[in-house]
């Protein structure tokens, strides 16, 4: 059988690498099971063994993300049913010669389940062009934490962003009505654009976290006092818990971020960030 590569729309150009997730979890008596799972292309997953969840290391065997790359990844964690999904290392979005790297990826949260999407930061390189949406669906009763990570250049390298594109959206659903929506749009010189007071004031490390549950209210204090001055959470509904977090580098962004999603997630993250 012939196998045809899909087709860039910007230059007609085949992409890089293309890959591919569907993943789905099930309740087992007390525990949480693997229901569907598919993979296929750049992406492989490994399942380490735990009893209180199924977890998903999502790995990138191409290397990195370019122009003409594409990534569609579909989760969803069942009812009654525990998922958590990460990745091995930080992603990094290298400098595209030609198209943009797209990134899609579909969650599903179903009726008494519980969804941590926590993937490790995306590097951005001088140069790259990405685009990623990222759209979760929740029942009424399920609970999400959520965190997006993001380091335009490392700054122990000396590396700063003159020219590239990255936008990035978060849609969040409940019961098909939006509670959150994220957009992030920077095109031509990302370094300087940063260092405007009201955007990042120079700090090149971002996240954006997100708890939506019934500990919510009872999490923003503790929240509020583990994040540095150049971080803030909301209540932007009785359950739902935003937080943003900006730091001068990948390693203080971490050293924020990490005690704070051990707070969301009541749990100690996955052994692959600490790897």
């Amino acid at each position: 059988m012939t196998h045809v590569m899909p087709v860039s729309r910007e230059t007609g150009a085949t992409p890089r690498s293309v890959g591919s997730l569907r993943l789905s979890t099930k309740r087992v008596q007390e525990r949480s099971g693997i229901d569907r799972f598919r993979t296929s292309g750049s992406i492989k997953v490994a399942f380490p063994r735990r009893d209180d969840a199924v977890e998903a290391i999502i790995l990138n065997t191409s290397g990195g993300l370019t122009g003409g790359d594409r990534v569609d990844l579909m989760a969803e964690a069942g009812a009654g049913s525990h998922l958590i999904l990460t990745t091995q290392a930080a992603e990094r979005a290298y400098r595209s010669r030609s198209g943009r790297a797209r990134v899609g990826t579909r969650l599903v949260a179903a009726a008494g389940s519980v969804l941590h999407w926590l993937p490790q930061e995306t590097i951005v390189f001088d140069g790259a062009s990405i685009e990623r949406r990222l759209h979760v669906d929740l029942a009424t009763n399920a609970e999400l934490v959520l965190v997006e990570p993001i380091v335009f250049g490392r700054r122990a390298m000396g590396e700063t962003l003159t020219s590239g594109m990255f936008r990035d959206s978060i849609t969040i659903n409940r019961n098909n009505e939006p509670i959150y929506l994220d957009r992030i749009d920077l095109t031509g010189d990302i370094g300087t654009q940063l260092a405007r007071p009201a955007v990042c004031a120079g700090m090149t490390s971002l996240a954006s976290a997100l708890y939506c549950g019934p500990r919510a209210q009872g999490l923003l204090p503790t929240v509020r006092q583990a994040l540095p001055a150049t971080g803030g959470a909301s209540l932007l509904a009785p359950d739902l818990l935003s937080i943003r977090c900006l730091a001068p580098d990948s390693f203080l962004l971490r050293r924020s971020l990490v005690p704070v999603l051990e707070m969301l997630t009541d749990k100690p993250l996955p052994k692959s960030w600490s790897l």
